[in-house]
């Protein structure tokens, strides 16, 4: 849990972090404390297992246009994104206000953490 810990420590405008396995399921997740989710459990676990769907479906395209450095979603509540490792997905959200300077920050942040996933 250590991991998703440190992911949401990097900045105060983070809300959730998850790691996901290829068939997502989650294996380790925290909601950043005096946050509420936007979702709920159920809800929370169908979109991990359609992380994992987009992910093979992505994979299609990677000869062509080569691997996904990163998705980045902006919705009007929440930003929410997701970093490939080998074997695992990192889907992390956080609020949308921060500036994209900062949220590339932030991924180029928890990429370098998870590089052993």
């Amino acid at each position: 849990m250590e991991l998703v810990e440190d992911i949401i420590d990097l900045d105060p405008k983070m809300r959730f972090a998850a790691i996901v396995d290829y068939k997502g399921n989650i294996i380790e997740a925290i909601m950043k404390t005096g946050k509420t989710s936007l979702k709920t459990q159920k809800e929370e676990e169908h979109f991990c297992k359609q992380i994992a769907q987009r992910r093979k479906m992505r994979k299609e395209f990677d000869k062509h246009l080569g691997k996904v450095r990163y998705v980045h979603v902006e919705r009007e509540r929440v930003t929410q994104m997701v970093i490939y490792t080998k074997r695992k997905s990192i889907y992390f959200t956080m609020e949308p206000e921060l500036s994209i300077t900062k949220k590339i920050r932030i991924v180029t942040r928890i990429k370098k953490m998870t590089t052993q996933l």
